[in-house]
């Protein structure tokens, strides 16, 4: 029986166990990638495993996520990973530079290697065929350190893809379609890899924009082949030299077969407020805009910009609309200018900004309050734009480009005008420089830290009973960026704990913090739907509720990535067995788990006592036995600093 691409990327780096789906393993893992956003604390958690260099063939940390520069909180935090980069081995990418997931596809990638990253879409690198994922801060930093990643095995979706994609219709297309079918939560446990004759006729950078939302859907990852279109992208980066063939087998098999017919695809487009409300635009076109937004690591590519210059060229946009362009790296920005495309758009009034994460991640260019936002960005979770009110719609450029136009939601295929099909540069312009390489080996660096940046806070371990009030009951679907937002008032607080804090569920409960703190700080509950904890990766959606107190979460069910975080920080995961229980308990309850240390190591179920109401609830958790010794710990923190990690 011939073997997937996926199975084939496992079995090479496999350091642990079996590859039974549902089992953990463990992966070598050859990069790693960190952004601004997170990477604070895994510099200092990297820093606090006494390690002096990394372990890994290649580590790179971005700056892309905090560039405004309001106070020195955030040049300050730049200067700490820069300084960081030096003393501990990693290239470092300055602000300005642009988006990480572009500029590792272009600098970095290699068919055949694993990727793992302290962003959720560090998928994107599955383009390449890579095998890239998304993981909580902790883990990279272990990671950097030699450790294996550990993850349960995989099942494997075949994605068939048949036809060629219609005039209007372009990449960002296919995954809405994904998520159309499958929601926000459908690809838990699942890679996801593309196969057929389809990808013929697609990019290696329309792959990244597919490649990318596989974050959205929940799943593990996403897997192309690395192809002729994988190699023609590396030849054009002056990098053939890196280029493997990596394809499936034959008479390769999948967990589970779909095929999309790129033929049959029309312009799509995802309703406030979840990547998974998909429908067709000329169902809600007509609807009034005040934004239009091109680029993000969704849709980073040349193309992805030259087409809305295409559309709007000769054009004004609408006067009502404010047109923001976010270049995703230094060198697209050079090759759109060599090219005239930012002529173009700059004289149709689009508003140009420095490459970067911007108002994808909330830094700046937050719209009107409760007015349309039409972006090519993968997320609209509520508020993560920056207004609380938002109304953000997710769409192709096409889409955007129309829209900015006529002021109004547009089916681009209404416009009366040809389509313009847009080729990549075969040989772009190229800047090797951007990117400052690590010291030598033996050379040594001395870290700089601002006064924003707090040692991380002590975190016990887990006490044999547990007992405080439910602080916060929510509902289905609970985004990273609910439970610790992002933004121009947020981010800059990413390395200080206590400060960051004071945000937590603050989208959802602006009185949380002064609740928590009323409470002392004591352990307490919170009670979360199916889906809980989805989107970013940013551990401190986990590390900021554990500093306030937060021992235990009961969900419906729980998102990869905060899964791990919230086992990785000692707060112990749980599961309704049965899910109506979720409804017998109200915020405020007092909870209670007697004997918590031994119920978790001698079983998978754990009884729940709702002393408010005199009520028992059957609960189980899905934890392995390293994350048993994790949340047993308080941390992994603490995990690993009981044992000794080999030193070379």
């Amino acid at each position: 029986m011939g073997k997937n691409i996926s199975k084939k990327l496992i079995e090479g780096h496999l350091a642990e166990g079996r590859m039974t789906p549902g089992s953990e393993i463990g992966l070598k893992i050859d990069q790693t990638l960190t952004q601004d956003a997170t990477g604070t604390l895994v510099m200092l958690e990297f820093e606090a495993l006494g390690i002096a260099r990394v372990r890994t063939e290649l580590s790179a940390q971005y700056v892309d996520h905090n560039l405004l520069q309001e106070d020195a909180k955030n040049s300050d935090d730049h200067l700490f990973l820069r300084s960081a980069c030096r003393k501990f081995g990693v290239w470092y990418s300055r602000p300005g530079n642009g988006v990480s997931h572009p500029l590792h596809m272009e600098r970095f990638g290699i068919p055949g290697k694993t990727l793992l990253g302290s962003d959720s879409h560090t998928c994107a690198a599955g383009s390449l065929g890579m095998l890239a994922i998304g993981a909580g801060g902790l883990e990279v930093a272990m990671a950097m350190s030699g450790e294996p990643f550990y993850l349960q095995m995989p099942k494997i979706l075949g994605v068939k893809l048949v036809g060629r994609l219609p005039d209007w219709v372009s990449a960002k297309d296919v995954v809405l379609e994904l998520l159309r079918r499958h929601g926000v939560d459908g690809g838990d446990g699942w890679i996801v890899e593309y196969h057929g004759p389809g990808l013929e006729s697609l990019t290696a950078m329309d792959r990244h924009v597919i490649a990318n939302m596989g974050a959205e859907i929940g799943a593990t990852t996403t897997v192309f082949p690395a192809d002729e279109a994988v190699r023609r992208f590396l030849q054009s980066q002056g990098r053939e030299d890196a280029y493997r063939e990596i394809v499936a087998d034959e008479d390769a098999t999948y967990d589970a077969y779909e095929e999309i017919d790129l033929a049959t695809l029309e312009p799509l487009i995802a309703l406030p407020s979840s990547p998974g409300n998909v429908v067709p635009v000329r169902e809600v076109a007509g609807r009034e805009i005040y934004q239009a937004y091109i680029g993000s690591s969704a849709n980073p590519g040349f193309r992805d910009f030259a087409i809305a210059a295409a559309i709007v060229d000769g054009h004004q946009v609408h006067d009502r609309v404010s047109f923001d362009v976010n270049p995703t790296s230094r060198q697209i920005l050079e090759n759109l200018v060599e090219a005239g495309v930012l002529g173009k758009l700059i004289h149709a009034g689009a508003r140009i900004h420095q490459a970067g994460c911007g108002g994808c991640i909330g830094m700046g260019q937050a719209p009107a309050t409760g007015r349309i936002s039409l972006r090519t960005v993968p997320r609209n979770f509520p508020g993560r734009s920056g207004t609380k009110e938002d109304q953000v719609y997710l769409s192709s450029p096409e889409t955007a480009a129309a829209s900015a136009l006529t002021g109004v939601i547009t089916d681009p295929r209404t416009l009366g005008m040809a389509y313009p099909h847009i080729e990549e540069p075969e040989s772009p312009r190229l800047n090797l420089d951007i990117l400052v390489p690590p010291l030598p080996e033996g050379a040594s660096g001395e870290l700089e830290k601002g006064p924003n940046i707090k040692p991380l806070p002590n975190l016990e371990p887990l006490p044999d009973r547990i007992e405080g009030p439910v602080l916060l009951k929510v509902g289905n679907d609970i985004s990273t960026d609910e439970i610790m937002p992002a933004g121009a008032k947020v981010l800059p607080f990413r390395s200080n704990i206590p400060a960051i804090s004071e945000f937590v569920f603050s989208q959802i409960d602006e009185s949380f913090f002064d609740r928590a703190m009323a409470h002392r700080r004591q352990t307490f509950f919170v009670v979360g739907g199916d889906n809980y904890g989805q989107g970013s990766s940013r551990e401190h959606a986990a590390l900021a509720p554990r500093y306030l107190g937060l021992r235990v979460v009961i969900a419906k069910s729980f998102a990869r990535i905060h899964l791990q975080n919230l086992s990785n920080f000692g707060i112990l995961p749980l599961l309704f067995v049965d899910p109506g229980d979720w409804d017998k308990i109200g915020q405020d309850d007092v909870l209670a788990i007697e004997e918590a240390r031994s119920a978790i190591s001698q079983s998978n179920r754990v009884q729940l006592t709702n002393r408010s109401k005199d009520q028992t609830y059957e609960t189980l958790h899905n934890l392995t036995k390293r994350q048993i010794e994790m949340v047993l710990a308080g941390s992994l923190i603490n995990l690993v600093g009981s044992r000794t990690i080999t030193k070379p």
